[in-house]
């Protein structure tokens, strides 16, 4: 019965997690192009890094969205995009 609820809740917040780390993705990465124009190699690299694995966390949230029975909302688009993109 909690697990029931448990996969409720998921399937409510977890979108939410997914589009969340999407903007902070794209964040990561303007900001890694902003420290590469200043000549900051080392922080733009970590700022790479950071994207990847918020990729990768991506996906994981995608898949435990997908057990916890939510839709992922074809996967091979991102899901909620109701917001415009911002290409600076």
């Amino acid at each position: 019965m909690n697990e029931k609820t448990i996969r409720d809740k998921l399937q409510i917040l977890l979108p939410h997690w997914i589009e969340h780390n999407k903007n902070h993705e794209a964040e990561f990465r303007k900001w890694a192009e902003l420290a590469r124009a200043e000549g900051s190699e080392h922080l733009a690299a970590l700022l790479d890094k950071a994207t990847t694995s918020m990729s990768v966390t991506d996906e994981v949230l995608k898949t435990t969205l997908s057990e916890a029975g939510g839709s992922p909302n074809d996967s091979h688009h991102h899901p909620h995009t109701h917001h415009p993109h911002h290409h600076h």
